[in-house]
């Protein structure tokens, strides 16, 4: 059984789709912790409501980006954690601390990477006229959003979209992505998940 931390920032959707999926029979991984950079964040509430261990781990309270990690390994191993998904985590983390994950942390981009790492993905697909757009889970690694990709979920971009419209479908395809990732790669298995919403 794996053991899994959740890393976040914000209101912890994708957190929140992770551990329902978690606490399903016959998951090969459970949460064992949830660390928010953002100390009132909403995820933190949900975490708690969910039964998952939840902290505040503000990173403007550290000096050094390097004490910040210190402590979130800190956190990490005391929880026994053995698995990492990052899920909406505005934090780039260094070099040495994703080595040290390597091969056992996730993250989930709003883009069908390699197009668009980096932020604004949802304005830069529109502006591109791509006629779809999605989401991928990937492997971390220290270049930025650019590990093995393990799942893929496409959507149609639609004629009137916005950016926020746009983001609200992309972020539905990851809700249901992020888990079907997170349960075949805790099982050992590394294919990728390719999912596709055309009616989404």
């Amino acid at each position: 059984m794996r053991q899994v931390a959740i890393l976040i920032s914000g209101s912890g959707s994708n957190m929140a789709a992770l551990i329902d999926d978690m606490a399903r029979p016959g998951h090969p991984a459970r949460p064992v912790l949830v660390v928010s950079s953002e100390p009132g964040a909403a995820g933190i509430a949900r975490a708690e409501a969910a039964g998952v261990p939840a902290v505040a781990l503000d990173h403007r309270a550290f000096a050094q980006r390097s004490e910040f990690e210190a402590a979130l390994q800190a956190r990490l191993e005391a929880a026994g954690a053995d698995l990492l998904c990052l899920a909406g985590f505005m934090r780039i983390l260094s070099g040495s601390f994703v080595e040290r994950w390597r091969g056992r942390a996730l993250n989930i981009h709003p883009s069908l990477l390699p197009r668009y790492p980096g932020l604004d993905t949802h304005a830069r697909a529109l502006a591109a006229g791509d006629r779809e757009a999605g989401c991928t889970v990937h492997e971390l690694t220290p270049e930025l959003d650019a590990g093995p990709i393990l799942g893929q979920a496409r959507v149609p971009v639609l004629p009137d979209d916005t950016a926020a419209a746009l983001a609200a479908r992309v972020l539905r395809a990851e809700h249901r992505l992020y888990p079907a990732v997170l349960r075949r790669f805790a099982a050992g298995d590394r294919r990728p998940v390719l999912l596709s919403f055309p009616e989404d």
